[in-house]
């Protein structure tokens, strides 16, 4: 990206960050739940897994207030305020004396993260040009896995050596100096480097643009098939450490550390590469973005079940590098794509109901409804709908691509 300036280079490596540990904070969760279980909370399998979407549900609900402000305001502020809020309500977690108070702490994370989720794409589309937004995403949702290995490690080793409160404590420390790197950051009109450039008319964004984009029928289809692999990466990242000691039988350092290192080493590599194949696919077919996270995610299917289904340690490890390798391509190309096929006035907004659709019906759902399903049966059971999640994503997005390719030949033959 040899055309971008230092103060767009300075804006990715910020952004980044801040994502690192924005996932950080939200996975810290999964590696304490079977401390937490143990503790004097004394939490039910439905209250256990439902921890981790807790703050999802105020996430998902406060998004839609966030996208209309970060399409007319100041940008780098309401995300610095975003950091800090969730930074604290992290660390107040560790002071949680009821699973009640800590819930609460939880969904308070929610606020935070929701003012940032919502902004920080549109912020780093005014940076790039579209062409370059395939790779840039992909850096910047590289800390995704990077972020919830993380916090799954930092959760499991404090966890093990200072206890489940302690963990909190430490994630939620950082997010002071982000707060005050957020501040630093650029705000360049919007819609700056599309063909167009510049800000588009006001009264296209805001609250009216909600009708607008549900009329947008590619990025309804794209936000349907993001919500069915939210869905499945609810249930892997947040049950699975779970699933290892209880099922596979590993002890909680060993489970964490290695799925941890899985996640990290196939989510940084497949980021990357699906943003880099992306770009290069797009000379080809507009389409790119989409044709390649729905094939992937198609493939990602069965090796999803077998990750699942089989008790020998060399396939379901094989099988669980594998899947991630193939889910987390889609990662980066998913998100340009959803702000390549909007204005660029109402990218926040558009955002913010995208978060909206794929917690609503993707990761809030996910682990709560696999807790129930475990609680009737068992956890090896419950696992299973992860698999038909991940089908169903593949489906759409590659339905998707077809009919986006199908459009575009018609508009071409007028």
């Amino acid at each position: 990206m040899p055309q971008a300036s230092g103060r767009a280079r300075n804006g990715l490596i910020v952004l980044t960050l801040i994502n690192l540990f924005n996932y950080l904070d939200r996975f810290v969760v999964p590696s304490l739940l079977e401390s937490i279980k143990k503790s004097e909370l004394h939490p039910s399998d439905t209250q256990l897994f439902s921890l981790v979407p807790a703050f999802t549900i105020v996430y998902m609900l406060a998004a839609p207030v966030f996208g209309p402000l970060g399409d007319r305001r100041a940008r780098p502020p309401l995300i610095a305020l975003g950091v800090l809020i969730w930074s604290v309500a992290t660390a107040l977690g560790g002071f949680a004396r009821s699973y009640a108070t800590l819930f609460l702490a939880r969904a308070t994370v929610g606020v935070g993260e929701a003012a940032y989720g919502t902004i920080a794409p549109s912020l780093l589309a005014d940076y790039y040009p579209r062409r370059y937004r395939g790779r840039v995403f992909s850096i910047f949702f590289a800390a995704i896995p990077v972020g919830s290995a993380l916090g799954i490690q930092l959760g499991g080793l404090v966890d093990a050596h200072f206890g489940w409160r302690r963990a909190f404590f430490i994630a939620g420390v950082p997010g002071l100096l982000l707060a005050a790197l957020a501040l630093t950051l650029r705000d360049p009109p919007r819609g700056a480097q599309d063909a167009e450039g510049g800000w588009e008319a006001p009264r296209q964004a805001g609250w009216r643009s909600y009708g607008a984009l549900a009329r947008n029928r590619p990025y309804v289809l794209t936000v349907l098939g993001y919500a069915a692999y939210t869905f499945a990466l609810g249930g892997i990242v947040s049950v699975m450490p779970s699933f290892l000691q209880r099922i596979r039988g590993l002890p909680e350092i060993q489970a964490t550390f290695r799925l941890g290192a899985a996640t990290v080493g196939t989510g940084l590599v497949a980021t990357l590469a699906g943003g880099w194949l992306g770009d290069r696919l797009l000379a080809r077919t507009s389409q790119a973005y989409l044709w390649l996270s729905g094939l992937a995610t198609l493939v990602a299917a069965p090796l999803a079940f077998l990750a699942l289904a089989v008790a020998a340690p060399a396939v379901y490890w094989t099988s669980i590098v594998a899947a991630e390798l193939l889910l987390f391509a889609s990662t980066g190309l998913i998100n340009s794509a959803i702000v390549n096929v909007v204005p660029a006035a109402t990218r926040a907004t558009a955002v913010a109901v995208s978060i909206l659709a794929i917690h609503l019906l993707g990761d809030v759902p996910s682990p709560t409804l696999i807790g129930v399903i475990s609680d009737a049966s068992s956890l090896a059971h419950a696992v299973l709908i992860i698999p038909v999640a991940v089908l169903f994503a593949g489906v759409i997005w590659t339905y998707a691509a077809w009919s986006g390719e199908r459009a575009a030949g018609g508009e071409a033959t007028r």
